[in-house]
């Protein structure tokens, strides 16, 4: 990512028209009294708040890149009786969905009044007729308890659906606020949503909630689910290092979720200090340099754990017929497996006696219930979309940035996806902690 690639443009959200509705939330326009104050237009984060970058920016005369403050405003577009609002997960599981279902119910029923709510089932295939999935009527009774359950409630799918159908039932149920809670293909079908929305004329409010584990969304600094996962991989990397210490050189490898960035992976060798190496999808490496450096290490210490996130590795499978899944995701071969037989492989070459044991723990993290730091960071999440979609704000995703609940155009999220940078901060954390070189080639 190349922020000099935006401008200030490309991070104004779209809004349905004048708010003119005085916001029930009973605010403060002052500061110093000991309320919160309303979020006036104009509040904006910067992007960037660092000397360098102020300086820059000062030479330049542009704009400085900043994301729109997200929180309640005192005017909103849609009168709170008369509005209808839909919410529908998408993609794959991940901690959290249900946490931001009850965030958003419980927000619009208590505090904006919205007593009219229903949940499409399984994805955006519930908004299509043809698969005739029911919707489900959302109440503070029905969701009273699902933040404690893994999963969610409403169910999800993944591949693309009718455009056309999808916002043919908005209209037939009148629906005014669409909530989408999904990763990157889930924010690009909402995008797609919006444009047909804006081609009938139509004044319906679409809000995305960043959900991937893999925190790969651009300008969020993290997407719930994220904290998560990194404390169950955090567990289930302890217990492999104690397999791997069981054995004379015995060696363990622990896949990681990650499609195209390490972050899980990366944050999971700082917590739990276990970690000998760690394989991402953003670096290059050759299975002759990790070999070895994996020789030399059980030579000295007899033991050694391997992290690698699920998208590493990929040109080694260039020759191998691709699949995709439903949603057009090229479907990764097994880097772990492929890595098991390839250290084996050249160990047993070289005379070694050794013992490896190979953990996939993918789908236990990515159903489990939420953190109590992920709870409330769904909750807040959840918060702020309801403020946003009341003020008739559209085409945008709740981010976090700079310890700031942001709004974000969706087109400006998914142009690309946050990888880990080589020469950052995060990465020199992790060759120091693990002490592998920075190649392995």
């Amino acid at each position: 990512m190349d922020i000099k690639d935006y401008t200030l443009d490309d991070f104004i959200v779209k809004e349905l028209g004048p708010r003119r509705v005085k916001s029930p939330l009973k605010l403060s326009k002052k500061r110093g009294d000991g309320i919160f104050n309303y979020i006036q237009d104009g509040e904006r984060i910067l992007f960037d708040p660092s000397i360098n970058s102020i300086e820059y920016y000062e030479q330049s005369g542009d704009l400085p890149i900043s994301f729109e403050k997200a929180g309640p405003k005192e005017f909103i577009f849609f009168e709170p009786s008369k509005t209808k609002v839909g919410i529908v997960t998408a993609g794959g599981l991940c901690p959290g969905l249900n946490n931001v279902i009850r965030g958003l119910v419980m927000q619009l029923w208590y505090r904006y009044g919205v007593k009219r709510i229903i949940g499409f089932k399984y994805g955006y295939e519930g908004m299509v007729p043809e698969y005739n999935h029911p919707y489900v009527e959302l109440n503070p009774q029905v969701v009273e308890t699902i933040h404690s359950r893994g999963g969610t409630i409403l169910g999800s799918s993944r591949g693309k659906q009718d455009i056309s159908q999808i916002v043919d039932t908005l209209e037939i149920l009148n629906i005014n606020i669409l909530f989408t809670i999904g990763g990157d293909g889930t924010l690009r079908g909402a995008h797609a949503i919006v444009e047909e929305i804006e081609r009938r004329g139509l004044k319906i409010a679409v809000i995305g909630i960043p959900k991937t584990i893999d925190n790969d969304i651009n300008f969020i600094d993290k997407s719930f689910g994220f904290e998560t996962a990194v404390s169950i991989a955090d567990r289930i990397v302890r217990d492999a290092h104690n397999e791997a210490k069981g054995a004379y050189n015995g060696i363990a490898i622990v896949k990681l979720m990650g499609r195209d960035s390490g972050f899980i992976a990366a944050n999971v060798a700082l917590t739990s200090l276990e970690a000998n190496y760690v394989i991402i999808p953003e670096m290059y490496f050759t299975i002759e340099g990790l070999v070895r450096n994996l020789i030399d290490r059980l030579k000295h210490r007899h033991h050694a754990l391997i992290i690698v996130g699920e998208g590493a590795g990929q040109y080694f499978f260039k020759d191998e017929n691709v699949e995709r899944d439903p949603s057009g995701n090229i479907k990764y071969k097994d880097i772990g497996l492929f890595l098991k037989e390839k250290i084996k492989e050249h160990l047993t070459a070289a005379g070694i006696r050794h013992t490896i044991k190979y953990i996939d723990p993918s789908y236990i993290i990515r159903s489990a219930p939420a953190s109590p730091i992920d709870s409330k960071f769904c909750n807040l999440l959840a918060q702020n979309a309801v403020h946003a979609a009341m003020a008739g704000k559209t085409d945008a995703v709740v981010g976090y940035w700079n310890q700031n609940f942001t709004l974000l155009p969706i087109p400006a999220t998914v142009r690309e996806r946050k990888r880990i940078n080589l020469e950052s901060e995060l990465w020199w954390n992790v060759l120091e902690t693990t002490g592998q070189p920075p190649q392995m080639i």
